[in-house]
């Protein structure tokens, strides 16, 4: 936890039980959005010992997936409207979801519109590859979204 948070109460709900599922995803099934968000739900806020399915950050509908097209959006909503963490939230997202899809999906994640002061600036630069690929080359940056993954799996 960080000092000077900017969210120092945030409103925290129970984790829901997880799924049962029968196989892990192999890219060559059908794309479920609830495996998705089995995937990703624990991953932990950076400002809090919370998951983002505890904050209410991530939920079960905030994961779309076009079969079609091949595109799955995930939308997150950060506690408050000016949240600092919502890009590294983003970036968690996209590195614990990196290796898990078949490079023919497009994932974009995106804050859900009207929860964010910067909602256009925080969604460019967590869906602009160059961006991402130089945030992660930040060792302090990366490390923080590693603490955020990392501790999710314990």
């Amino acid at each position: 936890m960080t000092l000077g948070l900017i969210n120092a109460n945030p409103v925290v709900h129970a984790k829901k039980e997880r799924i049962a599922r029968s196989e892990d995803f192999h890219g060559d099934d059908a794309v479920d959005p609830l495996e998705i968000y089995d995937f990703v739900r624990d991953i932990r806020d950076p400002e809090h010992p919370y998951s983002l399915e505890q904050l209410s950050v991530l939920s079960e509908e905030s994961i779309t997936v076009d079969e079609k097209l091949g595109r799955i959006l995930i939308t997150f909503t950060p506690t408050i409207q000016h949240c600092s963490m919502a890009t590294v939230i983003g970036l968690c997202l996209r590195v614990k979801l990196k290796h898990f899809f078949p490079p023919h999906y497009k994932v974009d994640i995106k804050v859900s519109p009207g929860s964010h002061a910067n909602e256009d600036s925080v969604n460019k630069q967590l869906n602009d590859k160059e961006r991402v690929a130089a945030a992660m080359e930040n060792p302090n940056l990366r490390q923080l979204v590693d603490e955020c993954l990392y501790s999710s799996e314990l």
